[in-house]
């Protein structure tokens, strides 16, 4: 930060105190910019109904940063300043109410948008003493003694504005359109005949720019993650405040075959993809997860997280003949995306010597292994190919009149 300097017995300037304010405000500025970035931020500034309810909301105390200049006007002496980039903050200490109005159409509504950006202004006027060189016992009111009084303070602010939309049939009304160089905060529809708003009425914008998370509240890496099996894959929204996500990718994998007679090659693994992708707060990602596959011949499903990326189910593994090799899953899934991306691995050979019969391995996914090896003494009683619990492994092959094994169920884990 730079710094003034002055000496003993040296004259005091006005710019002295001048700069040290502007020296302050910048490294300010500077720090603020490294921790929150150069878009807009809002702390703060909560809408809530009046108490008792009326036609009025309340936006509580908060604050809001936004890219500007160093000063567009002169600051006392010092010249402006409006070619360097900074950083700037504005605080309100006390809340704003808005008085709202219902529409008079019968079954109209209409939304209202409340909107914020960063005001600065000079104000508090006073008129100032001033030395007399003439007469040093007789200061001047004002510059020269002209009596004019001239602001004292320059104020950041956080500006409020309400901005209110067409009246609508009710379902068809639109929010206004936010201004430039505004933030859109929060949205409020009513209804003809309405004589109070409710909470209920009042939505923060899915874009807002308010702070997610303060320092005390952050962790070193992520804190939550959503979990999809094949039975509960659904839409995942973008929470407020979350630009970024972990997406963990695994596909079902294939299924043993069956030994008809003799043993069964083993299912393949499914493919995994792991990455960090961009996303916008209130985005929807239709999340897909293969199931294993099931009984004799049939591959794993294919998962994914919309068109972010994506793995492949596994291979079936081959029925088996008696006194034969039975080929395992040749090729296990694949994965797609930015990041880092596994194939499953291939299924094993299922083998009868004409004394006993072995039922292929499962292919292991990125993480874990396939199921494991069957057998049985030709002649015997027939056994069922081991399936596999863990995400994306292949099935084993069954034996003799044995059907292969279940290949494990595919995983999609998003993290932010």
């Amino acid at each position: 930060m730079d710094r003034q300097i002055v000496y003993p017995g040296a004259i005091p300037l006005d710019t002295d105190l001048l700069s040290t304010e502007r020296n302050v405000m910048v490294a300010i500025g500077y720090l603020a910019q490294v921790a929150l970035g150069s878009n807009v931020v809002a702390d703060g500034l909560a809408c809530v109904p009046t108490q008792p309810a009326s036609m009025s909301v309340m936006v509580g105390p908060g604050g809001i940063t936004q890219l500007g200049v160093v000063d567009v006007l002169p600051f006392g002496s010092l010249p402006a300043e409006t070619t360097e980039p900074l950083l700037k903050m504005g605080t309100n200490l006390s809340g704003t109410s808005f008085g709202l109005t219902a529409p008079t159409g019968s079954g109209e509504a209409m939304v209202y948008l409340i909107e914020a950006n960063l005001l600065e202004i000079d104000a508090t006027p006073v008129v100032l003493p001033y030395y007399n060189a003439a007469n040093p016992s007789q200061p001047y009111s004002g510059p020269g003694g002209d009596g004019q009084a001239q602001n004292t303070q320059r104020l950041q602010q956080v500006q409020l504005q309400l901005k209110a939309g067409v009246p609508a049939q009710a379902g068809s009304q639109q929010a206004p359109t936010v201004d430039a160089g505004w933030a859109g905060l929060y949205t409020i529809t009513v209804q003809s005949g309405q004589t109070a708003v409710t909470a209920a009425n009042i939505v923060q914008m899915p874009n807002a720019p308010f702070l997610a998370w303060t320092l005390p509240q952050l962790s070193p890496g992520t804190r939550h993650v959503a979990v999809f099996t094949p039975t509960t894959q659904s839409t995942w929204v973008v929470p407020s405040g979350v630009n970024v996500i972990q997406a963990r990718i695994w596909g079902g994998g294939g299924a043993g075959g069956e030994g008809n007679g003799g043993a069964g090659g083993g299912g393949a693994g499914g493919g995994y993809s792991e990455g960090f992708y961009a996303v916008s707060a209130g985005q929807g990602f239709f999340v897909t997860v293969g199931n294993g596959g099931v009984g004799n011949g049939t591959p794993g499903g294919a998962s994914s997280v919309g068109s972010l990326a994506s793995a492949a189910g596994g291979m079936a593994g081959s029925n088996g003949t008696s006194g034969g090799i039975a080929a395992g899953g040749a090729s296990g899934g694949s994965g797609s995306g930015t990041g880092f991306v596994v194939m499953g691995q291939p299924g094993g050979f299922g083998v009868d010597t004409g004394a006993f019969a072995l039922g292929g391995a499962g292919g292991g996914a990125y993480g874990g292994s396939g199921a494991t090896v069957v057998a049985a003494v030709t002649g015997g009683a027939a056994v069922t190919g081991a399936s596999c619990a863990l995400p994306g492994g292949g099935g084993g092959g069954g034996v003799l009149s044995g059907t292969g094994g279940q290949g494990g169920p595919g995983l999609v884990l998003i993290a932010w």
